[in-house]
């Protein structure tokens, strides 16, 4: 099985097209926050999850529990890609349906192997791989950037540093059980 999940307006072929909006007329009708997810342990093979994550899981406890739900419902070697807006972007910070910045670092605390590394070197990251019981790869990791910035030799500290530069991450996540 393959899931879309939040789908909105952008229902996938082949896939579940899951939303918390009937209007949108998904495959299922669904709110991400309330668990159990009605899927099977070890179901799903494939997750997109474009432009939703930022929406959901204000309170950390809920935002690690669909993470939970996610490792649940996915096979070993499933796939999950995500796309959410850059948090230094107009696009994150303008939306006031946006409760949570989806960072690199933010799915990286999701992974045993920098859990199990960050407690050997008594790092102060919160190994929420460990607490939860997940473990999340990440395999790819994309900053897309405005057409204008492009070609700037000094990118990673103008988006550092400044607003709007990187409009967009974009992830992907193996499942690891």
């Amino acid at each position: 099985m393959k899931l879309n999940l939040g789908c909105g307006q952008n229902r996938l072929d082949g896939y579940v097209n899951a939303d918390r909006e009937p209007v949108v007329e998904p495959d299922v009708v669904m709110d991400l926050e309330e668990f159990p997810w009605p899927f099977d342990e070890h179901s799903v093979d494939e997750v997109m999850a474009n432009h939703v994550l930022e929406h959901v899981g204000a309170r950390a406890e809920v935002f690690i529990g669909i993470m939970q739900e996610l490792y649940r419902v996915c096979r070993g070697g499933a796939r999950i890609y995500i796309a959410v807006p850059h948090p230094r972007h107009d696009n994150f910070i303008d939306d006031p349906t946006h409760v949570r910045a989806i960072t690199p670092m933010t799915l990286s605390l999701f992974s045993m192997k920098n859990c199990l590394e960050w407690k050997k070197i008594g790092a102060a990251n919160s190994p929420l791989a460990l607490y939860a019981g997940v473990d999340f790869e990440m395999k790819e990791m994309n900053m897309i950037v405005d057409d204008k910035y492009k070609d700037a030799a000094n990118l990673d500290e103008m988006v550092q540093h400044s607003n709007n530069i990187a409009t967009e991450y974009r992830f992907v996540l193996e499942v690891i059980k």
